[in-house]
């Protein structure tokens, strides 16, 4: 037999990558040896495996995720998943790519303001928006605003200048909400976010209630100040001096699946169905968790409070915190709905159609016996 077979020295000297490396795809069932010795536990390989292993490689060095390669090298001809799985990659690096020149360009004006602290004066930026817009995009936010005294920079809702839209987020570390508001005039120069405070966020939102539909707002960003412009009136008040984290990294995950529901047979399954309280609320206070898992035929439904391993009725299980994910549903009032699962320890992504700059993700409650 191992006449026809190639050792994993070989395999490893013909593809470029490891002894050592083989054997962790082997662990991680990528690629399987064809053999195993059972006597000396070494490793032999089919003559067409030398194919697969010299994919993985090139795999690797673009810097595929494990889940990604397994996909590729599972996938069945014809299928199209080794091309989506590509495809969907590329998109993350070149989404990479575009976050590094923003950044660099962010860090170019941080360093010509210390190299030049006499004359250079932190950069302001300009946006021009309907009030309507900057109105239903706070109100999708302003739920997730953070509250902890332990974490200020979270106490107000970042404002992004991102080409030709500004994007609001907010996050308490259980949840964040993002939104997007078409600018009628975007800045011509990059700037960086602002963190709005609360109090100031809550003022403006006022201020957008009293002002006409489709009246438009002129808002100046930077500098350590905030300033909204509508009909003759006008507040500002001092931006929050705080690094916001990078919601890049959780906006960009990749689902395995995507479910259409009416948002009002969801909310009614939520506020009706079975919970269980856990010490998963801010600050570790309990909190009613509702489990949400998908049938067999692909439906979403809520699983009964004993859930666990083969109680619930399909095999991907998330488990969440209910009066977060009322919240979340209650943004907007859509009818429809799409709800993206990665898993048990994935975020749960709440989208309305036709709105993609827009949306909530919920981070999952640890539940032990979920499986």
């Amino acid at each position: 037999m191992e006449s026809e077979l190639h050792s994993i020295g070989e395999l490893a000297r013909a593809s470029g990558l490891g002894v050592g490396t083989l054997r962790y795809y082997d662990g991680a069932d990528v690629l399987t040896p064809a053999w195993v010795d059972p006597q000396t536990g070494y490793r032999w390989y089919r003559p067409g495996q030398l194919a697969d292993a010299r994919l993985l490689a090139r795999l690797r060095r673009v810097g595929l995720p494990l889940a990604g390669i397994r996909a590729v090298l599972g996938a069945a001809p014809g299928s199209g998943t080794a091309a989506r799985v590509l495809d969907a990659h590329l998109r993350r690096l070149e989404d990479g790519l575009a976050d590094a020149r923003r950044e660099l360009s962010l860090i170019r004006v941080m360093t010509d303001q210390r190299e030049q602290p006499m004359t250079t004066t932190p950069a302001e930026v300009r946006f021009t928006v309907l009030a309507e817009e900057l109105a239903a995009a706070l109100d999708a936010v302003r739920f997730a605003v953070g509250g902890d005294p332990e974490t200020p920079a979270l106490a107000g809702v970042l404002f992004e200048p991102d080409g030709p839209v500004l994007r609001l987020v907010a996050t308490d570390r259980y949840r964040m909400a993002l939104a997007e508001v078409p600018a009628t005039t975007a800045p011509a120069r990059p700037g960086g976010g602002t963190i709005v405070p609360t109090a100031l966020v809550d003022a403006l939102r006022a201020l957008l209630g009293a002002a006409d539909a489709e009246a438009e707002v002129a808002l100046t960003l930077g500098g350590g100040l905030v300033r909204a412009e509508t009909g003759g009136h006008r507040i500002e008040g001092a931006a929050l001096d705080f690094d916001y984290p990078d919601h890049r990294v959780l906006t960009r995950l990749e689902p395995e699946h995507r479910i259409d529901l009416s948002a009002a047979e969801l909310r009614g399954a939520v506020e009706t169905g079975a919970t269980r309280t856990l010490p998963s609320g801010p600050n570790g206070a309990d909190c009613a968790v509702t489990v949400l898992t998908l049938t067999a035929d692909g439906r979403l439904a809520v699983a009964g409070a004993e859930s666990g391993p083969g109680s619930a009725p399909g095999d991907l299980r998330v488990a969440v915190n209910r009066d977060f994910l009322l919240d979340a549903l209650r943004v907007g009032r859509p009818e429809q709905l799409v709800l993206e699962l990665g898993g048990p320890i994935a975020p749960l992504a709440i989208r309305t159609p036709g709105r993609e700059g827009t949306f909530s993700l919920l981070m999952p409650v640890r539940v032990p016996d979920l499986g």
